[in-house]
């Protein structure tokens, strides 16, 4: 017997999203929080223990190295448990890890700890966005993904200046250390007895109003990993990630304005207030405008979106960059406006990608995007603009890193004109079938029965 089915346009909103959105969005923020702590307090740290800044980026560069596997693992970890044990888990584990880090006494156990810390904080952030993915329908993913990375941004800006409090007590740092394993704990247990896992698919049209055993479960195998690639859209998703300057401003930007435009330490500073205020608008606003486009240019105005986040960024950093001023304000300003563009790509890079990816392998798409590529494009800006600053100067670098290869990247997003829209529909069009067939199968259990 047959079954005749049509394609579903809406589905109920899931049960629990929101609860579930912000005990994620208070978990991620602490778990940042946690991951950053040791920069933070590192001078202390360093007279403490006798250290430099050299062991700083030692650190530094072992927590990304370690983060790159690990956040596969975990998401392959969560498709084999539970997504919510891997939540849990990743919250307790890094904190038991932070409260090692501050029982070190010499560097080799600062280093291992704060690495294994890294490693298991990780795990929560490709996990917490496939989750809200199910928890959202696709025009709702914009705002939630602003209230994930806008409420963890501006929780952690105030957090991480608390912590530098402690500093002023005698070990501070060993306490700071111990406070915020213990509060990634607690954000451990809250997400154990708050977050309710609506299973795979469920804000999905086709699949939401499925029993959740019908759905089908995450697949993590290499075949399906691999596959991600022969997705046309995902793969120049990962190529713009890799074109995304605008990581570098956030590690040189100070360092810029010291060094070549004549400010102190403490003013060159500033700039960092208006950079994270101009971020959290971008953010916000970001998740209500893709609402819009998306009624207006559905698919398109995504792409528009995400290049003109590129382009405008492009501008501010030639112009707050290029030219020379003798107030810190004139950069103030610009640092506020590349802020703003930074801010602007969460909401919609996520999504984006999210449209276009099965829900059964979203988790290790996000874990691909997160922790993957993202660790390489650290890497590749990092180390790759401190040796050319020696030859061209921080400016030079700013140049053909922050202005021209974020129009490059603008440019080459704007191949997802062609294949976003056509990836779209063939997703829809493979969540169909697997609706139908589903169907089919219930019908035919109903003829046997």
């Amino acid at each position: 017997m047959s079954v005749e089915t049509t394609p579903r346009t809406s589905s109920a909103p899931v049960p629990h999203r929101w609860r579930n959105l912000f005990t994620l969005t208070g978990s991620t923020a602490i778990d940042s929080t946690e991951q950053s702590a040791i920069s933070t307090i590192f001078p202390t740290i360093a007279s403490a223990l006798g250290l430099n800044s050299g062991h700083l980026g030692i650190m530094t560069a072992a927590g990304k190295i370690a983060s790159a596997p690990a956040g596969p693992a975990w998401t392959w970890l969560a498709a084999r448990t539970s997504r919510k044990f891997v939540l849990v888990t990743t919250s307790l584990v890094g904190g038991l890890f932070g409260v090692a880090a501050g029982l070190s006494h010499e560097f080799w156990m600062l280093l291992v700890f704060n690495t294994l810390m890294a490693a298991s904080l990780v795990g929560g952030s490709p996990v917490a966005n496939a989750f809200i993915m199910d928890c959202f329908e696709d025009r709702r993913r914009g705002q939630a993904m602003s209230v994930l990375y806008g409420v963890a941004a501006a929780i952690g800006s105030f957090t991480g200046p608390l912590l530098g409090l402690f500093t002023q007590l005698d070990d501070g740092w060993r306490i700071g250390l111990f406070t915020m394993g213990a509060i990634a704990i607690a954000a451990g247990l809250a997400q154990w007895v708050l977050i309710r896992d609506p299973g795979i698919g469920a804000s999905e049209p086709e699949l939401g109003d499925l029993d959740q055993t019908k759905r089908g479960s995450e697949r993590a195998d290499l075949a399906s990993i691999l596959s991600l690639f022969r997705v046309p859209t995902f793969s120049i998703m990962m190529l713009s990630r890799m074109l995304s300057g605008h990581l570098l401003i956030t590690v040189f930007g100070v360092t810029f304005l010291v060094d070549e435009r004549g400010f102190d330490n403490a003013t060159a500073s500033i700039v960092l207030v208006p950079f994270g205020l101009g971020y959290l608008a971008g953010i916000f606003g970001g998740g209500a405008v893709l609402a819009r486009l998306d009624d207006v240019l559905p698919h398109r105005g995504r792409v528009w979106y995400i290049q003109a986040a590129q382009v405008l960024f492009a501008v501010a950093a030639l112009i707050g960059t290029q030219s020379e001023a003798t107030s810190i304000w004139y950069y103030a300003t610009f640092w506020a406006l590349m802020g703003a563009c930074q801010g602007m790509n969460p909401p919609v890079n996520r999504p984006i990608i999210s449209s276009v990816i099965s829900p059964h392998q979203r988790g290790q798409a996000m874990a691909i995007f997160i922790t993957v590529f993202e660790t390489l494009a650290w890497a590749a800006f990092s180390l790759g603009a401190g040796q050319l600053a020696e030859v061209l100067s921080i400016e030079g670098v700013f140049f053909w890193v922050l202005g021209v290869m974020m129009i490059v990247n603008a440019l080459v997003l704007g191949l997802l004109h062609r294949t976003y829209p056509r990836d779209c529909v063939r997703m829809a069009g493979l969540l169909n079938a697997q609706r139908d067939r589903a169907m089919q199968r219930r019908a035919d259990a109903d003829v046997d029965d």
